[in-house]
Formats: structure tokens, C-alpha cells, sequence
């Protein structure tokens, strides 16, 4: 028995609908969260740095070195070069300050060799050694004005076992040398102690991942970073900022987390209350919650800026998560059952009705009617690596398709938004799009394990498929300005349901593939080598950019079939590449070969180029494609 369910009109999914065909006991989901870059940021220190640790100790035996982060997370190495964590155990007592003739700077924390006499070591603002018993210092770590390891020292321990080897935290990480101070290698590297606040943008376009740490500020990992994260400038942090002064002055009030939506600005302030501006902060509406704490976050629709939710705390310590439909005239308690995780972030998807909150337990959703007074699910939580982590952040993509969390000390996860089981979508499968179909193009199904489907007439290739995600074929046969897909996939009762999609039709809708992190793929067409931060394009090199959506092909070729090894059909559509928007000879656009649904363009690079990262986009048809970001090399 067949279900006919339609995907992506306006009535789909009403929220009543919805919540009414979901159990009310809540369900644990399985999340296939995947991390976005690494815990290291490159700041030009002696190593890459990371979060800050407070304190840093030796076994008696000199074999294991075990630190404290700032988030009170214990861990230990026994190779110097992996971290584990470990039992939180009482840390050391503070060794007792030994005699000196003098200290480096006032309140300086100085350390005895235990085997050499008058050695002695200290931290402070810089790192020092004394031979003399403290008559004299030599300051290790500063050169030029500036600290090698970054400054902020927060401890330091000297091996039991030998007097040259030591190891200093502070605010950038923890660094060790084997030579008494003269040189210094980080232990940051796999160590995961990230201390990620805030995610400021998704990756998309030309533009990385941004996020806020709490020791270094803005920090992004660009599309194709190999490495580590890396400072930068944001204009919209220090827009939010100053938006924030100016809220603090006109609303006098201790104001915290701000959304703005369209013409609409939601606020809320550490004393627990909410305003709620339609004007663009013209006039305010207050909301005082009886009892309230303080607000941890607010989220505003893009889709609708009269919806808006907020993590609220109150006089016990419990958040309570509350949602308006109305600019915040009311807001209702939507926490139901939500176990106290310690909220502090709140995201949703408008179209379905999806909420996720974030706080110290990881990560819980539920269904709640986002356009009226209507109730929610019981709140269920995710399972997979940010269960029971401290989550700072949460952020769907513009889309509702990628639900991102800001993990405290492991950085930025991200996953399918698990709300999709419950409302699939078809975006274009290079970017997650919701770009026009054209006929070749590859179409990912999200949410849905599909048996088979049809476009018109014609069958629809199914090439891969699994309960998160199917991948079809748009035949090369279509035709017209709009298309039906008939879908027979596995619904959520565990029977074969039909969904009918509707998508736009156009000649050429072309796409460049891009990985989770944002990095197209784009190969050196002489080596074949995947091109990235790390393997630049050369100029007067030539490219190959995969890519999807470049419609029919000449001679025709079977849908479903790879392409062919040998002659592979070209392009039909005229194609162009650009380059910072300057036009690129293409020497070829075709099938790429031994593939299903992915085109192959090629393109001559200029003699001369500028280093660095650079914007590509195709054109098919006078279409064009997603911008993406890729590095030359002169």
C-alpha cells in the first residue's frame, strides 16, 4: 500500500499535521556528525596554538605529563604527541615558592630544578630562567615585543627526570622544550581543547567556516584548509557588538544575545527580560517571564521575523525555552519535558517546525508549531560525538539541511538535520542546493531511502541509497520549465510511500561539487591532484572542475550509465569559467568519464597570477553556478 505525500509546496508539512504523526514519548536519533576542521588554530606562534590550559603536572616519574583545560577538562599524554582523557582527580597542591634572591616580575610562579641546584624557572607575563638562584633572569619566550608562545601563562613543571625538560600553560596552550627554554614545540595538536563560543557563518560560497573562540575572537577555516583554523577580521561580529552598546544605552538594560530578522530585532538581557522591535529599534515591545534568569539565546525566523524563540533561565537555574508567533506580544513555554541540559543555544527550521536546543548534555530537538499557539513533541535527544558535550552554538543552514554545533574544546560538528526524516527534501547533490533541475543533473534526496522514481515518462536512475540520503539522475529526456518527480521510498512507517515533487526545469542549472567544508573539486588536469590550500593551481596550469547540472550532451548518451572512458560526449550548452569574475578559456566541458551525472569542465589558467585564494564559478547556458574558492600559486 502506497501513501501519496507531496515535497515542497507551501501546505506541506503544516506544523499540526506534522506533530500529529509523531509519537509523544521522546526517541533517541542517531546523528552521523562529522567535524569541521581540527582544535588548532595558526596564530604565527612556535606551533599551532589551542585553548587555554590552567594547569600542567608530571607522574612522579617523569613518563606522563597531565593537564587542566579552562573548561576543567582533565587530560593525559604518555607519547607527547596524543591526548586521552582521563578522570578528573585532584590536581597537585601549588609547589611552595622556594628562596630566591629575586623574582622575574611580582607574582611571578617560579619552579626548582629538582636535580640542579640554582636552576630555577618562572612564569609570568613571558617565561624565564635563572642559573644563580634567581640573581639574574633570561626571558625565553619573548622576541621583537612580542611572545613566541603567545603570552597569558597560566603554569609551569619541570620533569622530574630532567632538568631541561619543561612544560608551560597558558592562554594559547600548552608548550614544552627539551633544552631549557631556548626552543619550543606545541602539544596542541590533538589535543581538544578549542574553546569555540559562537559559529559567526556556515560555509557556503566563497567563504569558509567562522566561529568565535573565547581566546582568540573571529577564527575561520577556509574551503580546502588542510592545517588549522586561522584570525580574522569580522565585520559582522563587530556590527552585532556595536548594535549591542547601542541596545544597552537605549534599552538600559544589562542586553546579552540579540537576533535580528528582516525589520524585526529580538533582545535579552542577563536580568532575564526580552524585547522585541519591529521598526528596526524605533519603538520596543518588554516581556518581564515571572521568575526569569538570565537569557542565554535568541533566535529570530529569516522566513517569518514575527517568530522568534529564546533560552531563558530561572530563579533555580533551569532555561526554559520560549517561542512567539506574534513579534513578541506573547511568548509561550515550550520546554515541555526537556531534561535540564543548561540551554544556551536555540535554532529552528520554520517550514517544518523543527526546534533544536544545545546546552551542557549536547543536543535535543522537537516539533513545535512555529505559526501558532499549537503544541509541541516531546523532546528527544541526538545521539553521536556531541552527546553529553557542553554545546555553545547551533545553526541550520539557510536551507534546513545542515544542522552545525559548536562543541566546547572539540570545535565545530556538523550533521543532517534529523528533522529531514520526518520532511525530506531534494536539493541538487554538488552543493545541497535548491537550484532548478536540468536534465543529466545528479539530485540528492535527503531524509528518504528511495526504491525508485520517475520523471514523467521517464525513469529516474536511483544510484546510491540509505535511510539518510538517495542520490537519482534527472534523465537527459526531459523537457519543458518544470518537472514531477514520483518518488517510491521508505517512509517513516517502514512501508514503501509515493512523494511527488515539484521542481523547476531549466536547459542548464550548473553546480561545482563541493565537500562538506565548502572546497570544490578542482584537479591539476595534468596530475589529477585534488587542488586545495595546501596544493595551490599554478599559473598557465590548466584545471578540471567537476561539476553537475550542465545539461544535455552531444552525442546523446543513456541516463544512469557512467560516462565513457574514451570520446565522452560534449556539452551542448556553451559553457564559460570565471576566474575573480575575469572569463577563462575552456578547452573542454564534458561527461567526466567513468562518472554518473558529473560534467568535467576544463580551463586554461592565466600565465600571471596573483597568489592566494582566488573565486570560480562556471556559466552553462547563460546559468550560473554556486561561487567557490580556490588558491593559485604563481
Amino acid at each position: 500500500m502506497c501513501r501519496i505525500a507531496t515535497i515542497g509546496r507551501g501546505s506541506r508539512l503544516a506544523a499540526a499535521a506534522l506533530l500529529a504523526s509523531l509519537a509523544a514519548e521522546a526517541q533517541t536519533f542517531h546523528a552521523d556528525w562529522r567535524r569541521l576542521g581540527n582544535t588548532t588554530v595558526e596564530a604565527s606562534l612556535a606551533s599551532p596554538a589551542g585553548g587555554p590550559v590552567e594547569r600542567v603536572w608530571y607522574s612522579s616519574d617523569g613518563r606522563q605529563l597531565f593537564l587542566r583545560t579552562a573548561s576543567g577538562n582533565v587530560f593525559v599524554t604518555r607519547d607527547f604527541e596524543t591526548w586521552d582523557p582521563v578522570t578528573p582527580a585532584a590536581t597537585p597542591a601549588e609547589e611552595d615558592t622556594p628562596p630566591v634572591r629575586s623574582a622575574p616580575e611580582a607574582a611571578a610562579r617560579i619552579r626548582r630544578a629538582p636535580h640542579r641546584p640554582g636552576l630555577l624557572y618562572a612564569v609570568g607575563r613571558a617565561v624565564y630562567r635563572s642559573e644563580d638562584a634567581g640573581a639574574s633572569w633570561a626571558n625565553l619566550t619573548d622576541y621583537a615585543g612580542a611572545s613566541i608562545l603567545g603570552g597569558g601563562f597560566r603554569d609551569l613543571a619541570v620533569s622530574p627526570e630532567n632538568d631541561q625538560e619543561i612544560v608551560v600553560a597558558g592562554r594559547f596552550g600548552v608548550w614544552r622544550s627539551l633544552d631549557g627554554g631556548l626552543s619550543w614545540s606545541g602539544l596542541n595538536r590533538s589535543l581538544p581543547n578549542l574553546p569555540v563560543r559562537r559559529i559567526l557563518r556556515l560555509p557556503g560560497g566563497a567563504g569558509g567556516m567562522r566561529v568565535l573562540l573565547e581566546n582568540f575572537g573571529a577564527v575561520e577555516w577556509a574551503p580546502g584548509e588542510k592545517t588549522a583554523w586561522r584570525p580574522v577580521a569580522d565585520e559582522t561580529l563587530a556590527t552585532q557588538e556595536e548594535l549591542r552598546r547601542t541596545l544597552r544605552s537605549l534599552l538600559a538594560a544589562p542586553i546579552g544575545p540579540i537576533a535580528v530578522a528582516g525589520d524585526s530585532i529580538y533582545a535579552g538581557s542577563s536580568d532575564g527580560r526580552l524585547w522585541a522591535s519591529s521598526d528596526r529599534g524605533r519603538t520596543w515591545r518588554p516581556f518581564a517571564p515571572a521568575g526569569a534568569g538570565a537569557v542565554r539565546d535568541v533566535f529570530a525566523s529569516a522566513d517569518n521575523p514575527r517568530t522568534a524563540l529564546a533560552a531563558v533561565g530561572d530563579a533555580g537555574g533551569r532555561v526554559h525555552v520560549l517561542k512567539t508567533t506574534n513579534g513578541g506580544i506573547f511568548w509561550d513555554d515550550i520546554t515541555g519535558d526537556l531534561p535540564d541540559v543548561a540551554t544556551r543555544a536555540v535554532t529552528a527550521d520554520l517550514a517544518s517546525g523543527a526546534v533544536y536546543v544545545g546546552g551542557d548534555a549536547g543536543v535535543y530537538f522537537t516539533f513545535a508549531d512555529l505559526r501558532g499557539a499549537g503544541v509541541s513533541t516531546a523532546w528527544s535527544p541526538l545521539a553521536g560525538r556531541p552527546a553529553g558535550r557542553r554545546v555553545f552554538d547551533l545553526e541550520l543552514d539557510a536551507s534546513g539541511n545542515q544542522l552545525f554545533a559548536a562543541v566546547d574544546g572539540e570545535g565545530i560538528y556538523s550533521t543532517m538535520a534529523p528533522h529531514r526524516f520526518f520532511d525530506p527534501k531534494v536539493v541538487n547533490a554538488a552543493d545541497f542546493s535548491s537550484r532548478p533541475a536540468s536534465p543529466g543533473a545528479l539530485l540528492s534526496v535527503l531524509g528518504r531511502r528511495v526504491a525508485s522514481a520517475r520523471a514523467g515518462t521517464w525513469m529516474a536512475p536511483v544510484l546510491a541509497a540509505s535511510p539518510a540520503e538517495s542520490q537519482i539522475q534527472v534523465p537527459f529526456e526531459v523537457a519543458g520549465n518544470s518537472l514531477t518527480l514520483a518518488l517510491m521510498a521508505v517512509g517513516g512507517s517502514g512501508r514503501l510511500e509515493r512523494y511527488d515533487v515539484g521542481l523547476a526545469l531549466r536547459r542548464a542549472a550548473p553546480a561545482i561539487f563541493v565537500d562538506r567544508d565548502g572546497a570544490p573539486m578542482v584537479l591539476d588536469a595534468d596530475t589529477g591532484v585534488l587542488l586545495d590550500a595546501m596544493t595551490p593551481a599554478r599559473s598557465g596550469g590548466r584545471i578540471q572542475i567537476l561539476a553537475t547540472g550542465l545539461g544535455k550532451v552531444q552525442p546523446d548518451w543513456p541516463s544512469g550509465l557512467p560516462g565513457p572512458l574514451e570520446n565522452p560526449p560534449r556539452v551542448v550548452a556553451e559553457v564559460r569559467v570565471y576566474l575573480d569574475r575575469e572569463p577563462l578559456p575552456v578547452t573542454r566541458a564534458i561527461l567526466a568519464p567513468g562518472y554518473v551525472g558529473f560534467y568535467l569542465v576544463e580551463a586554461q589558467l592565466p600565465e600571471i597570477l596573483n597568489a592566494g585564494p582566488a573565486e570560480l564559478m562556471i556559466e552553462a547556458g547563460g546559468e550560473q553556478s554556486n561561487r567557490t574558492r580556490i588558491y593559485l600559486e604563481p
